[in-house]
């Protein structure tokens, strides 16, 4: 898999290219956002194979990595991980809202880091195949519509734009209104791990989904179990 790295800490993105190449990555390095923008733009027309997955570390010195995510964003749809040192919940669900399809927060393992690599190119090969199944099914729940074969997101009549993970977690839940779903439960449908550590992940995901849809009340909390979508009246 080609994985793009942006990092403009040099030391740091040799120790971490070199970890990846030993687990099967070609990686290209980018040491700032412009060079970033640039390694994207010919594959987003098609010039040269597009990337696997995008490490986009926040903190660069020629612009704020949020705009260079959200630039990212508008030409391809290549998962975007955030390595960043920005732990707060507020950055994260700033960075989930500009497209990141997950947000890591430094130091972290090494092995995580993997896994999530891994688990966002699962997605984004599952995405492909349900995209391409024919299937017309869509969910209506009131005033939220959500069409699982093209994984659009309407609420009255608006389109409403998610990342990869939002949508499968909104999907999962809609399918079965008023039903709890465990953190675990969701934790393994939706990332397809059993980490500790993803459950944090799982909450910002949850803040996300609210402020998009502009529905704070449609998925509640069900304190120490997990979460459940109600259904909002017609």
């Amino acid at each position: 898999m080609r994985l793009l790295l942006v990092e403009d800490d040099d030391h740091v993105a040799a120790a971490l290219s070199a970890v990846l190449a030993k687990h099967g990555f070609t990686v290209t390095h980018a040491r700032n956002g412009e060079e970033a923008l640039q390694a994207v733009l010919p594959a987003a027309h098609g010039e040269r194979p597009s990337y696997g997955v995008i490490l986009l570390d926040l903190g660069l010195p020629d612009q704020d990595g949020y705009q260079v995510c959200g630039r990212i964003r508008k030409l391809t749809t290549t998962p975007v991980i955030m390595v960043t040192a920005r732990a707060d919940v507020r950055s994260r669900i700033h960075g989930l809202n500009l497209g990141a399809d997950d947000y890591v927060v430094k130091p972290y393992d090494t092995g995580e880091l993997l896994a999530r690599i891994h688990a966002v190119s699962r997605r984004t090969a599952g995405s492909e195949e349900s995209g391409s199944s024919g299937d017309d099914a869509a969910l209506r729940l009131g005033s939220v519509v959500i069409e699982l074969p093209t994984r659009r997101v309407s609420v009255d009549g608006a389109p409403v734009q998610l990342t990869r993970k939002e949508f499968d977690l909104l999907a999962l839940l809609a399918q079965r209104p008023g039903v709890v779903f465990r953190r675990e439960q969701i934790i393994s449908e939706v990332w397809r791990t059993s980490w500790e550590g993803t459950g944090r992940t799982l909450e910002v995901h949850v803040a996300s989904l609210r402020s998009k849809l502009r529905m704070p009340a449609l998925i509640e909390t069900v304190r120490g179990v997990g979460y459940r979508l109600v259904a909002p009246a017609a």
